[in-house]
């Protein structure tokens, strides 16, 4: 790893700035994160959260400014970076016509992965895929997709974790083994960078929490400074959205799934489905 700065920042980013043609995604965004700490990025569709991550882990170049993870300046050394961090993005970074364990070991071959075989044989119990390994991926539900996704990003062992929407196609006990694996690695002190519109969970796993609005960073807190009870009315407040109303079913469509309930077809427990 390259020497840190002075101030020991793991990530540091200075004036962000990225624009498409006449159109600015980022404004002057400037964030500092120490070892150890886990962010919370929220904000509207189009705030400019996916440009920001992909500028931090090297996968874009900002327009302007400067960004520098773990010492290395993303601009000339994104193939150093990239062995020190682990990216869940909506691209899986998978191989469709490879099965679940030969994208593992792909992925783990590629970064020199020690003992690999034990290592893969650990993330297939972890992200519960034990029984599909040898499934191409190309038969993968989202679901599952993602789960592979998520061994893919943690095979090497990454100090640092940047996660797009990460909860994106999991269904409920697939996003909480998702939450409380990033729970272990918190605990590692390994540095999270997370989207979300799940702000629950966000604020569950980060010690930090920033807004972004229309490219600009316009929040950024402790959280345990937030009153996580009044933070979802400071979002809402922030960056203009508005709460969608909860509609009590009518009378009609009360009688109509009574009528109906015993053709409800349960769902099974096959992630495939």
């Amino acid at each position: 790893m390259a020497e840190l700065s002075k101030y020991d920042y793991i990530i540091e980013a200075r004036g962000l700035v990225k624009k498409f043609g006449f159109k600015t995604a980022l404004r002057k965004v400037d964030l500092f994160l120490k070892k150890g700490d886990c962010l919370a990025l929220f904000g509207p569709n189009g705030a400019g959260k996916t440009t920001l991550i992909q500028i931090l882990c090297s996968l874009m170049l900002p327009t302007s400014g400067e960004v520098v993870v773990a010492g290395f300046d993303t601009r000339y050394n994104s193939v150093a970076l990239h062995q020190l961090i682990g990216v869940i993005a909506h691209d899986t970074f998978l191989f469709n016509n490879l099965t679940a364990a030969e994208n593992l070991n792909f992925y783990g071959r590629m970064y020199n992965v020690p003992r690999l075989n034990e290592k893969i044989a650990e993330l297939r119990n972890l992200v519960g895929l034990s029984e599909y390994m040898n499934d191409q991926v190309q038969t993968f539900s989202r679901g599952m997709r993602q789960r592979l996704s998520v061994a893919r990003a943690v095979i090497h062992d990454p100090m640092i974790l940047f996660l797009d929407e990460p909860y994106t196609g999991l269904d409920q006990q697939g996003a909480e083994d998702l939450q409380q694996l990033l729970k272990q690695f918190r605990d590692q002190r390994k540095t999270i960078v997370l989207t979300s519109h799940n702000l629950s969970r966000g604020l569950e796993l980060c010690n930090q929490a920033v807004i972004l609005k229309s490219g600009a960073l316009i929040y950024q807190e402790d959280i345990a400074k937030i009153n996580k009870d009044d933070f979802k009315q400071i979002y809402l407040k922030l960056t203009g959205e508005k709460a969608w109303p909860v509609q009590a079913p009518s009378r009609a469509s009360f009688e109509s799934n009574r009528r109906s309930c015993g053709k409800i077809s349960y769902a099974n427990s096959d992630p495939k489905s």
